[in-house]
């Protein structure tokens, strides 16, 4: 598994994962993992799922626990969602 040393971001929010909610929660969670502490991602979710702080950081906090914050950060212009997760160990 590779480990990113920055803040990113995550496209979760077109082609196959408008139609795929499964999809986006597990590429999230894979996202999160690749993240090295002291970082954070965003996950880019499309719209219409809704906002992701309902369904899937529910998910990310009980597959991750404290090691985890995460924010929702605003819907895109385009109609995507941004939920940011710092990973903190």
């Amino acid at each position: 598994m590779k480990v990113i040393h920055q803040d990113w971001s995550v496209d979760l929010e077109h082609n196959e994962y408008e139609y795929d909610k499964n999809l986006i929660i597990v590429d999230g969670i894979k996202a999160v993992e690749e993240t090295a502490p002291g970082y954070y991602v965003n996950l880019v979710t499309a719209s219409n799922f809704g906002n992701p702080d309902e369904y899937l950081t529910p998910l990310l906090i009980e597959r991750f626990g404290k090691t985890i914050e995460t924010k929702f950060i605003d819907q895109c212009g385009c109609g995507g969602y941004v939920l940011r997760v710092w990973k903190l160990k």
